[in-house]
Formats: structure tokens, sequence, C-alpha cells
């Protein structure tokens, strides 16, 4: 006797699947041409199997109770697509790279959760005499199946499809049915399926049945190819047929109107080739994302494809688009819902790919599997160039070995091949004919070994027409172009000057975790100067909290959250958007960088840059505005001129009507004309402020007494107080720990404060790898304090009070400091604070910040450059860190319920208001751990430092950097 007795399916290399049929094209059968043409696969031959389910969870499949000894319909309900974690079963678990399970591979623990599905149907009447098909679309990590209590089959690969004929276990249609489905949240394929994302189980997307009748089309390929002149195309057909050896089949191909182009007859056994030349070829791209429709149709069979003509290749140095050269503005996106993990609702992924082409983004790496399969149906609608990737990534075999080692233990052993290849073929076979791929990709993270080459060759020969990525080959063998992740510009020159035989792109950048990321512009307008650099995708798309709810209290949570060991905190908190996908700050620099339209003043004359690949401005309407101090123009619409895609124009100058006067910036805004499928007419596509007249010394106005005579003083053991005759204005030194205050007769204007500040609260990208956060802690900034030297007064002779402090601002127990005076001069109703520095001892290579922090009364709560509440001026990261910095402001204004200070500083100023501590945001976790403080925080800055993305990349650019330094500034505030 032993136990278990026979190797379990889900820790068994050998056994992949059983008695699934082979991979293909993702399509739905119709019995009419009619229903085809709707392209809604309700119409279709086809009955969803989505909804409510019978539910059993267990700790170890080795517990569950033999089939006939369970009784299904006592369960619990559960919802399918799902993931049972987040239906009240076992807890979600975060990690990045760590593998959840002791590293034995091909071995899975005995100890594996499985969960136990089962629901009864009924077949469609008219489906009698049909072959019908089960068909799951995603199941994490694998399952068996039974109909009627007859064992199906097996299958793994959780991303992708699998399909079991159960025609020969049905009863008759209109008969009740039972399906039962065992899913194992680990398999040995887990091993394969270590991608940076929460670990989630279930039937997570749709499951449903499939009649194809007899004979019928049960797998094509369309390969719309276009010559090298781009002014002709040939759709090349083969079809794959059920239930006949050979058949006629009807071809018919539609225009992008709808105008029948070609119809007739192939042969089922043979290729068929349909040639469009002329006006009727219209090329697809993300620019113009134009499709034509093929239909084909065998006796009670017709199934219908949309396709675009496009032309992807290699030529010379570069990948080409069409014949073009295109840069990819792009973005890692992981299929995540915030309620429901990776079952996506159908809905909430059309939204994000809307929004990605709402905000400038040209094309999507699907990272790091392959998605919904309607993604790509809306990709090839709207226009994204899709990298579509293989289930594939092995990255917790890196934990604690060299990348030459952990190779080894599956991208480089033979033992492990068809287990890549079955990845690959899924992937092609799955997705070969939608156009918005241009690239295939290997997997991700996964080293890289000869089952990376099998795979590369595997898919070069089965599909020719597209390129392949793979960034782990670093030589560049198995991939046709260079691709690396989270390189600065300067290691991406350094690149270039040694690779010059193909392009590069970058993966993975921009690690837009929390605040950031930083440096966006310098990649963009590197991409744009050199032509071997072909853009990149940014990491990633959206934040992948989950929404957790604990008694009243809802928060997005995180790694640990849940009770999940080990995990990774809030590194799956790294998105252009938040959890819920609303646009982070990181989104709007995002699409400003990327904006297809440039307009730079040079001599005189404004330059038009059009961006694009492919098409002109006349989609576009553009307006002009002039902003400045005392307030803004109204739009003018003025015509845009017919540029070229890739050219440039240069026009004159609006005309404004006269003479400018003080600082004035002309502010030019692009928009849609006309509605499209992705926005609503009058969209924003682009906007411009260009300087027209600045004054580059910003002279600030002098500090008025308001009586020749001078203040009355009055000195205290360790306070000065000073008041104007006749004023009920009192200002208030602390000698000792130089707090300043600041009160009129409506009360107290400035609580405490102004203090020397080098600190700001960290961000996630300070506390990763690349970043700053780990020096800081060490050189003890967050602990540094203004600490008083002395004092000096002394009346001036008009009227004005000066005072100099000299302050030491330093950390305890090191020796480092920054030493300063603050030099006040003192008027009735204003006031001047001049701030000059510099440092000593070993000092860290870098400081946060240095400017002025203050605390006002709580009522001033508005701020005025553009108008804001002081809610607005917060962004609620869902990890608190700091935020809300508003950079190269001439002026702001903060106002209370009676009163308006405002502040000017004689370099352009960064300034924040702020509702919680510093102190609260480095310490709180969540957003909900914050507490409003009594008070308003008010930051005046001279410089800060760079956000960089440290969490997973570069440190601030150089040109970003604070170094510690001289310093000297001026800043004028005054009551109004």
């Amino acid at each position: 006797m032993s136990f278990p007795k026979t190797q379990p399916d889900w820790s068994n290399l050998d056994i992949l699947h059983r008695n699934t049929l082979p991979p293909r094209a993702h399509f739905y059968p119709f019995a009419t041409k009619e229903a085809a043409l709707s392209l809604n696969r309700d119409n279709a031959q086809f009955q969803s199997l989505n909804g409510t389910w019978k539910f059993r969870h267990d700790v170890s499949p080795l517990e569950i109770p033999d089939r006939k000894d369970l009784d299904p319909i006592t369960w619990a309900n559960i919802k399918v697509p799902g993931m049972w974690q987040l239906q009240g079963y076992g807890r979600p678990l975060y990690t990045n790279v760590n593998y959840p399970f002791p590293v034995d591979p091909p071995n899975i623990p005995f100890l594996n959760e499985t969960g136990s599905y089962w629901r009864q149907f009924t077949t469609n009447k008219d489906w009698q005499g049909q072959q019908i098909r089960l068909r799951f679309e995603g199941v994490d990590s694998s399952f068996h199946v039974w109909v009627n209590d007859n064992e199906v089959g097996y299958s793994q690969g959780s991303r992708n499809a699998s399909e079991f004929d159960i025609t020969p276990f049905l009863r008759d249609t209109g008969a009740i049915n039972t399906v039962a489905v065992r899913v194992y949240q680990f398999c040995d394929g887990s091993y394969l399926e270590r991608q940076d994302q929460w670990l989630l189980s279930g039937i997570f997307r749709d499951v449903y049945l499939v009649g194809f009748a007899i004979p019928s089309i049960t797998d094509f390929t369309i390969l719309p190819q276009v010559d090298e002149s781009l002014t002709r195309g040939v759709v090349h057909v083969d079809v794959s047929l059920h239930g006949s050896d050979s058949e006629d089949v009807t071809v018919e191909l539609r225009s992008p109107s709808g105008d029948v182009l070609h119809e007739g007859q192939m042969k089922s056994t043979e290729m068929a080739a349909l040639t469009i030349e002329g006006a009727s070829l219209q090329l697809w791209s993300a620019e113009k994302p134009i499709l034509y429709t093929l239909l084909l149709i065998v006796g009670g069979c017709t199934v219908a494809q949309r396709i675009g003509f496009r032309r992807v290749e290699m030529k010379g140095a570069n990948f080409l688009v069409n014949g073009n050269p295109i840069i990819l503005y792009g973005v890692n996106r992981h299929e995540h819902h915030y309620l429901y993990g990776r079952a996506v609702p159908y809905e909430d992924m059309r939204a994000d790919i809307v929004m990605m082409k709402q905000h400038n983004i040209n094309a999507l790496r699907c990272s790091h599997q392959p998605n919904d399969p309607r993604l790509y149906e809306v990709c090839d609608e709207l226009g994204i160039y899709v990298m579509a990737e293989a289930d594939l990534e092995t990255h917790g075999f890196d934990s604690e070995l060299s990348y030459d080692r952990a190779k080894k233990w599956t991208s480089d052993n033979p033992d492990w091949c068809d287990a890549y290849m079955d990845r690959a073929s899924q992937l092609v076979e799955r997705f070969k004919n939608y156009t918005c791929i241009i690239f295939w990709s290997l997997g991700n993270e996964a080293f890289y070994g000869r089952n990376h080459v099998a795979m590369y060759d595997y898919i070069k020969e089965r599909d020719p027409s597209r390129l392949i990525h793979y960034e782990g080959d670093r030589k560049g063998i198995s991939t046709d172009f260079y691709s690396v992740m989270y390189a600065t510009p300067d290691e991406l020159k350094k690149h270039l000057a040694e690779h010059s035989d193909r392009p590069l792109i970058q993966c993975e950048y921009g690690h837009a975790m929390g605040n950031g990321p930083g440096g966006l512009a310098s990649y963009i307008n590197l991409y744009r100067s050199e032509s071997l650099l072909q853009g990149g995708y940014i990491w990633e798309w959206c934040n992948h909290g989950l929404l957790k709810r604990e008694g009243r209290l809802s928060y997005f949570a995180y790694g640990g959250d849940f009770g999940d060991t080990p995990n990774d905190r809030d590194f799956v908190m790294d998105g252009l958007t938040f959890s819920d996908h609303s646009p982070t700050p990181g989104l709007l620099e995002y699409k400003k960088c990327i904006q297809p339209v440039s307009i730079q003043l040079e001599g005189g004359k404004l330059h038009i840059h059009n961006h694009y690949d492919f098409i002109d401005l006349s989609h576009l309407f553009a307006t002009w505005h002039l902003v400045q101090e005392s307030g803004n123009t109204s739009p003018t619409e003025f015509e845009l001129p017919q540029i070229a895609p890739g050219a440039e124009a240069i026009i004159d100058l609006p005309d404004w009507g006269g003479e400018l006067h003080g600082d004035t910036w002309l502010s030019i805004h692009l928009y849609l004309k006309d509605e499209t499928a992705w926005a609503p007419q009058s969209h924003e596509i682009a906007w411009s402020q260009i300087t027209l007249l600045e004054n580059h010394t910003f002279e600030l106005p002098p500090v008025v007494a308001g009586d020749i005579n001078g203040p009355s003083i009055y000195e205290q053991p360790g306070r000065l107080t000073l008041t104007w005759p006749g004023c009920n204005e009192i200002f208030t030194f602390n000698l000792v720990d130089g707090n300043f205050t600041w009160a009129n007769q409506k009360g107290i204007i400035i609580a405490r404060g102004p203090e020397l500040g080098l600190y700001r609260a960290l961000t996630q990208n300070d506390l990763g790898f690349g970043g700053d956060g780990k020096e800081w802690l060490k050189f003890r900034l967050a602990e540094t304090k203004m600490h008083v030297r002395g004092f000096t007064w002394s009346v001036n002779g008009d009227g004005t009070l000066t005072v100099k402090a000299t302050v030491r601002v330093a950390p305890p127990v090191l020796e480092w400091a920054c030493n300063a005076q603050l030099i006040y001069t003192l008027g009735m109703g204003n006031l001047s604070i001049r701030a000059k520095g510099s440092f000593s001892g070993t000092v860290p290579r870098h400081i946060p910040r240095i400017g002025l922090t203050m605390s006002l009364p709580k009522d001033y709560n508005k701020a005025t450059w553009y108008e804001a509440s002081i809610d607005d001026l917060q962004t609620n990261y869902e990890w608190p860190q700091e935020n809300g910095n508003r950079s190269d402001v001439r002026w702001v204004q903060v106002k209370a319920n009676d009163a308006v200070l405002e502040a000017r500083i004689d370099v352009p100023l960064s300034f924040s208001l702020r509702k919680y501590s510093m102190d609260d945001l480095d310490k709180s976790a969540h957003p909900h751990e914050l507490t409003d403080l009594d008070e308003t925080v008010l930051n005046l800055d001279f410089a800060q430092h760079g956000l960089g993305s440290g969490s997973c990349g570069p440190l601030a650019f150089q040109e970003d950097r604070l170094i510690p330094g001289l310093f000297d500034f001026t800043v004028f505030i005054k009551i109004k």
C-alpha cells in the first residue's frame, strides 16, 4: 500500500493536459451570416456557464472524500468567474518574486488548497447532433473536470484556454446535465507562473459551451500581408474543419464600411489568397485602426473575424510598422480589479484601454500572461500596439541563486521543454488572428535557456509575420530586438554606442510606485532623438489594491494586510492609476510627456512638431490664450497648419492686440474635432505653455513699516515681542527655539515657524533599493531640527525692524549640519525672510529639501495660484507619503475665512499646504491611519530633491538631485 496511490496530475511534469483539444484561434461559430455580422457572442452557438455555482473548499485534494460520497447540492454558492480568496475562502497572498511553497520543482506540497465547483445545465435544443465543447478561458492554477460524473480531463496553464469535447458525456438535449470542476491552488506549472501579482485561485474567466455543427470550422488562420510599397494587400486564409475531410468554404471580405469587396469559394484543404489594392486598401495602425471583416462559411457554420492590414518588419537596424520606425509610448498592464482580482469584468477592461487612449498611450505589454481574449478585440478596434506575452515567469528561482544557476531549474532544463512549448503554442494559436499584436513575447524574468530557443524557433516558423521579444536574452540570440529594464538615459546611450545592429526598447521603465515616476521627460526626449531607441512600457498600469472591509472601515489592502506570508507589502501598489483605476498624477505627467504634438517658441516663431507616425493634425482644433498674473484672456481658436506625420511647421505668434506687461505666458491647447470610439468631442490631446515675457529677477516688493517711528520692542527672558503704535499686530520670537508667531486683530496668522527644514516625508521611490531613503535614515534626516545659536535685532531708518537668527539645522548623534542665517525684515502686515547657509561635516549625498515650514490656523484651507482647497492639494496615495508639492510657482495665496496670506519668493518656489504632519505621513501605512492636524502646515521650498523611480529603478537623475551646498533665498509674506 502507498499514499498517494498514484502521482497526482497537479504534481507531475509528465502531465500537462488530459483529453484537451488542440489550442485554436479564439472565435465563436454562428448559425447564420447575419448573426455573425453582429459580432455578438450572445447570437452565436454559445452558452455561458458563468453565474452561481456550488462550491466546497478543502486544504488538500488528498483529503476530499470520494466523489460518490459528496452531495454538491448542500455546498455553498460561489460566483464564476471569480477568485475564491475574494469570496471568503483562504486568503489572498502577495509576493513579487518568492514562491509561496518550498522550491522543489516540479513537486508541489500535499497541502494544496482545492476548490470544488459544481452546477447543472441543459444544452440548447438546436444543438442536437452537434459537437459540443466545454471551454475554460482561464483557471488558476490547474483542474480536473467531470460531466455527469464522467471524468473528462485535466489541464494546467492558468491564463491559457482549455477546451474539451464533452459530446459523449451529455444527456439528450433538454435534459439536465452536471459539470464538476476541481481546481488546485498550485501545480507543477506554478513554477512557471511566479509573476508579480496576487496569488489567487479559481475559475476566473468565462466558462461556456460551444456548439459546432457538422461540418463546421474549428480553427482558422488569417494572415493579412502588405507589400513593401504599402499599396497591395493579400489575405491568406487557412481553415480546419470538423465533421468532414474536405468542403467548399465561402470566403467573404467586407470593407470597413461594410461593402463586399470579395466573395468566393476555397477548398478547405487549400490556402486561399485574397488581393486588395488601390483605394480599397486602407492600413491599420494605432493612430488609424481601420478594420475589415472576413466571413468564413461552411454548411451551417459561419465565423467572422475583424482584420486589419499592416506590415511589421525589421529593416536596417529598426523595427517598422507600415514602413515607419514607430516609438512605443507604452504601459505594462496586469489584469486586476480591486473587488474581483484577475476576474476583471469586460466593461472595466475596456475602460482601461479607453483611458490609455485618452492619455496618449499607444502600446500595451500584456504582462506577464495572456489576457482575456476580448482585450485584443478592443485593442484592434481602438488602436493599441500589443505585445502578447506567454504565461511564463520563474523569477522565484532568483531569490538566492545567480542568474546562470537559476536558469537550470526550468529554462535550461530539457525536462521542462514540453511545458515551455505548450505555453508558446497556446499563446500563438489563440491570438494569431488579432491585428493589434505586433510582438510575441517568450515570457518575463525566466532567465534564459534552451527552452526559450525552442519557443523562438517554433514561433518564428509558425508566424513569421510578427517580431519576437524576450528581455532575458541579453545577447539577442532568441529575440528580434534588444530589451532592457529600468536603465538610465546614460545607460541607454552606452548600449547604443556598443550595439548598433538592432533597436532597443525598455520593456519596463519608469516604475510608477506612489509619488512618481520621475524623469519621464528625459526618457521621451531621448526616444525622440535617438533612432535606435524605439520607446518602452511604463511599469505599470494600476495599483493592485484589494478592497478590504473591517466593520465600517474600507481601504485598499496590499501584501500582509490579509495575514499573508511571505509577502512583499506595498510593492504591488505601483501603477499609473489607483486601485479603483482613477488616474494618479503620474498618469497625467505621462500623458503630457508623450503628447503627439509639441510646440516651442524659437526666433519669435512657433514651431509645431507632429509626433504622429501616420496621420496629420486635421483631426484636431487648437485654441490659445494668454496667462498673466492679473488673469487669463479668453480662449481663441486658430487654424492649425497641415503638418505631415513626423514633420514640423513654423507659424507666426497669434495677434493678441497690444503690448504685453508683466509676466506673460501663451497657452495653446489641442482638442479632438469629433467624437471617437475612445473620447468625446473636444477631448484634450496636447497642450503647451510658452513664456512670452518673464521677469527673471523676481523682484520682491519692499517691506513697509507703516510708521516711521518703528515698532515697540519688548524683551523678556528668552522672548522678543514687537508691536507698532496704534496697530493691533504682534510679532513674537522665541529666542531659545527660534519659533516665530504673528497675530493681528483678526487672530493668529502664523502660529509656529517659519522653521528652516531639510526633510520631507519619504516616498515609496525613496524607500526602494534605488532611492535615498536608506541613506537618509542613516544620516537621521527625519530627526533634523533647527537649533538657535543667537539673535540680533535693530530698527531700520524706514521704521522696519531687522531680526537676525543664527541657526544650525542638525540631527542628534551626528556631526553634520546646515549652518544658516534667517534674516527677518518686519513691517506692518508684511515681512520678508532671507535664508542663506551652507553645510558642514560629513553630509549626505543628497538632501530631501531646503525650505521653510510654518503652521497656520486650520481655517487657512484654500490656496490660489490655481484655485484649490486643501483637500484638492493632497494626493491620497494608498501608501501615505510625500505628496501635493506644486513647483515652479511665482506666488501663492493661502485663504482663511476673513484673511489672505500671500507669499512670494525671489526664485520659482515650491509650495505645499498640508493637513497631515510629515511624521504621520512617514509612519502611516494606509490613508485611514492619518490624523488631521488642528492646524494647516505651509511649506515654502527653495529646492526639492527629484522623485526618480528608485522603488525598482534609478535614483533621480543628476540634474534633479539636491546636493548639499550654498543656498540663499528670500520669501516675502503679507497679510490681506
